[in-house]
């Protein structure tokens, strides 16, 4: 056997641990409930009536520039809701995964560097879930274009990052218990401080150059983009953020081989 067929094989079989945990992982999730996955539709749908209703009767809000009622101005939402929800997600789960598998840490031959991993394939599972949702209401409502055929080369970069992410809050908030309170307050500002309600567009341009560094912006607009308005990404703006999500991710990678040595000492 040769060193490619042994990297070979163990790449193979963490993919098929990893996948194995995140299935674990949702089913989890449902274990017990009457409705079971099906909350992962009723939860975004109820949260989209919500928002819709108070944003486009309370307040009487209307989407800058879109002709359409109030159908086209929840839609506008609901893609911005399941953007930012994997986002949320991953953000909200991360610093504590680590003490949550504190058996899985102590074995020294279970890969950690999974963990966060689990975390964001099932951020991906409950998005992939809402955006079937969203695929058929467009489709009923305004009809859909090939500009949608690119989400996936959207929404890679995107997970990618993610988990770039979530391995530096993995890594954390294992020292630092009270990060995951903190970072509560922090994405619940950060929701309208992102273009979820609203788009960048409708901002002054100082703010607009600000929103760019957001690293929920450029998915939120170009999934609105192709889905909604069936154009083509900004496959510039595109390459610019697939370049930022690696070098995140290959960050995260770096800083959590650097410091999970201590994680079993301080579980």
């Amino acid at each position: 056997m040769t060193v490619n067929d042994i990297m070979f094989g163990t790449a193979r079989l963490r993919h098929s641990l990893a996948l194995q945990l995140i299935i674990r992982d949702v089913a989890s999730r449902y274990r017990g409930s009457f409705l079971g996955v099906m909350w992962s539709f009723l939860t975004p749908l109820l949260m989209l009536l919500v928002y819709t209703f108070v944003f486009s009767v309370v307040f009487s809000a209307r989407w800058p520039g879109l002709v359409g009622g109030q159908v086209h101005f929840a839609l506008m939402l609901f893609a911005g809701m399941i953007v930012f929800s994997m986002f949320s997600e991953v953000v909200g789960r991360a610093p504590i995964i680590i003490m949550q598998n504190a058996n899985y840490v102590k074995r020294v031959i279970f890969p950690v560097v999974l963990l966060p991993l689990v975390v964001v394939g099932s951020a991906g599972f409950q998005a992939l879930v809402a955006l079937a949702l969203l695929l058929i209401a467009v489709a009923v409502q305004v009809g859909l274009g090939p500009a949608a055929l690119t989400l996936p080369v959207i929404l890679l970069p995107y997970l990618i990052l993610l988990f770039g992410l979530g391995l530096i809050l993995a890594a954390l908030g294992t020292y630092l218990k009270d990060l995951g309170q903190i970072l509560t307050m922090v994405t619940v500002a950060l929701q309208f401080l992102s273009p979820v309600f609203y788009p960048v567009s409708a901002l002054p341009s100082s703010f607009q150059v600000l929103m760019r560094f957001n690293p929920v912006t450029y998915p939120i607009e170009t999934v609105r983009l192709v889905i909604l308005n069936d154009q083509w990404p900004d496959w510039i703006g595109l390459i610019q953020y697939s370049i930022a999500a690696i070098f995140i991710a290959a960050l995260g990678l770096w800083f959590f081989g650097r410091v999970k040595r201590g994680f079993a000492d301080v579980l």
